[in-house]
C-alpha cells in the first residue's frame, strides 16, 4: 500500500474501508503517522478528534495536544502540530455530535485550519457554504481564538483559565459554547452545570455532555 498524504488520497486510489491508514504530510517535517480514516459522501475523511466511551483523559496538558494522544481505532487526538499541516492544504471540517438520548446532529464547514504553535495554533472556521443540522456554535464563539489547555491560558476570559474552569482544551473564548474536549460523562450530564463534551445551545445545552463526537477533515 502506497503512503497518501491523507484519507482523502486513499480515497483517490479506491480505498474504501474505514480504518487505520499512515499517512506523511509533504513538506511538513513530520515522520509518517497513522490516522483513523472514514470514507463516505464521496470523501476520504481525516479524523482529528474521537470521543466515544471516557476511555481517554482529555483534561491533560499543552505537551500532549501539541503531540497528540490517545488510541487511534478509539479515543483520540491527533496533535496540534498534525493538525497544523494537514490543514495548511485547503481542508473542509465535518463534526458529528451524538448525546445521550440517542439523537445525533452533523455539520459541515468549508474551511477549516489552524495556525502554528508560534500563533498558539489558532483557529480558522468559515461558516461560508456551513451545511448540516447542528447548531452553527464553532464559528460564532470559536473562530480566531487561541488554543488553551490547563497549563497555557490563551483565552479571552478577564480572570481564570477556561480549560481549568471546564477541564478541557479547546479554542476558548470566554469561556465556550463548544467544549468538545471537554470531562467524560457516561450519563451525558455535565458536572457543575457546563464542564462536559458540550455543544451549546438549541439542540443541548452546557448541563448535556455528548457521548459521542467525531471531528474529522478533507479536501475538497
Amino acid at each position: 500500500m502506497p503512503t497518501m498524504q491523507d484519507c482523502q488520497g486513499y480515497y483517490e486510489l479506491g480505498y474504501s474501508a474505514d480504518g487505520v491508514y499512515t499517512i506523511e504530510i509533504p513538506n511538513s517535517g513530520l515522520d509518517a503517522f497513522e490516522v483513523w480514516c472514514d470514507f463516505f459522501d464521496g470523501h476520504g475523511w481525516t479524523t482529528i478528534q474521537k470521543r466515544m466511551d471516557g476511555s481517554v483523559d482529555f483534561y491533560i496538558y499543552w505537551d500532549n495536544y501539541k503531540n497528540g494522544f490517545g488510541n487511534i481505532d478509539g479515543e483520540h487526538w491527533m496533535g496540534n502540530d498534525r493538525i497544523h499541516a494537514l490543514t495548511e492544504t485547503n481542508q473542509k471540517l465535518n463534526i458529528y455530535l451524538e448525546a445521550a438520548d440517542g439523537t445525533y446532529r452533523n455539520g459541515y464547514w468549508s474551511q477549516f485550519y489552524i495556525s502554528d504553535e508560534s500563533d498558539y495554533y489558532r483557529l480558522t472556521v468559515s461558516a461560508e457554504g456551513y451545511s448540516g443540522d447542528a447548531e452553527e456554535s464553532l464559528t460564532s464563539n470559536h473562530n480566531g481564538m487561541r488554543f488553551s489547555t490547563r497549563d497555557r491560558d490563551y483565552d479571552n476570559h478577564g480572570s481564570g483559565n477556561c480549560a481549568v474552569t471546564y477541564t478541557g482544551a479547546w479554542w476558548y473564548n470566554g469561556c465556550h459554547t463548544v467544549n468538545l474536549n471537554g470531562i467524560y460523562t457516561s450519563n451525558g450530564v455535565s458536572h457543575s452545570g457546563a464542564a462536559g463534551v458540550n455543544w451549546c445551545c438549541d439542540w443541548k445545552g452546557h448541563s448535556d455532555s455528548l457521548l459521542k463526537t467525531i471531528m474529522r477533515v478533507t479536501r475538497d
